[in-house]
C-alpha cells in the first residue's frame, strides 16, 4: 500500500487540470506541462481535489501510484509557483556569466565552458560566483543544475567547485608529512 498515493492533491484556483484518458495537462501562470499516466493507475478529479486510484494487489501498480501522485503534484506546484535552484562557484577565478539561454563558466580549465540551457529554464547571475536557475518543470531544472555541477563538482580537500547553495561538502584532512625515523 502506497502511503504517498493515499494523500489527495489539492489544486489551487490558479491551476487548470485537464484529464484526457491517460494524458494529464496542467496549465498555470508559469506555463503548461503534460504527463502520460501509467496504464495501471487512474487519476480522479473531484472539484479541486485529485485522488490516485490503483490496484493494491499489483506491486507495480502500487509503486507507480506514489510516483504518479508526486509527479502530478510537482507539476501543479511548478505551473503556479515555479522552482528555483541556486548554485555557488567556489574557487579562485571561478566565474559565471549569463546571456540569454547561454551560461558561460570559467572553472579553472584552459577554456571557458559554454552551457546551452533548455528552453524551459531561465538563468540569472546575481554575482560572478552565483547562478540562479528557474523553471516550472522540476525535472528539467534538476537535470540542468546537475549538468552544470558536473563540470567541476566540489572536491573534498579545499571544497573548490560548483555546488548547490544548500549543499554540505564533507571535507577530508590533508595527508600529513611522514615523520623521519631514526
Amino acid at each position: 500500500m502506497s502511503r504517498v498515493a493515499k494523500n489527495p492533491i489539492t489544486v489551487p484556483d490558479s491551476a487548470n487540470i485537464t484529464i484526457d484518458g491517460n494524458l494529464v495537462k496542467v496549465t498555470g501562470v508559469k506555463g503548461e506541462l503534460d504527463f502520460v499516466i501509467p496504464e495501471s493507475v487512474t487519476l480522479v478529479a473531484n472539484e479541486n481535489i485529485l485522488t490516485v486510484n490503483y490496484d493494491e494487489d499489483n506491486q507495480k501498480s502500487v509503486a507507480l501510484a506514489g510516483t504518479t501522485r508526486s509527479i502530478v503534484n510537482n507539476m501543479i506546484i511548478g505551473v503556479t509557483n515555479g522552482y528555483e535552484k541556486k548554485l555557488e562557484l567556489i574557487g579562485v577565478g571561478y566565474r559565471a556569466k549569463a546571456s540569454g539561454k547561454l551560461l558561460e563558466l570559467t572553472l579553472g580549465f584552459s577554456h571557458p565552458i559554454k552551457y546551452q540551457l533548455p528552453d524551459e529554464v531561465e538563468v540569472e547571475t546575481p554575482s560572478q560566483t552565483e547562478v540562479v536557475l528557474k523553471s516550472h518543470n522540476k525535472q528539467v531544472l534538476g537535470q540542468a543544475a546537475s549538468e552544470i555541477r558536473a563540470f567541476r563538482p566540489p572536491e573534498p580537500y579545499k571544497g573548490k567547485g560548483v555546488r548547490y547553495s544548500d549543499e554540505q561538502v564533507k571535507r577530508k584532512e590533508a595527508k600529513k608529512a611522514a615523520g623521519t625515523g631514526a
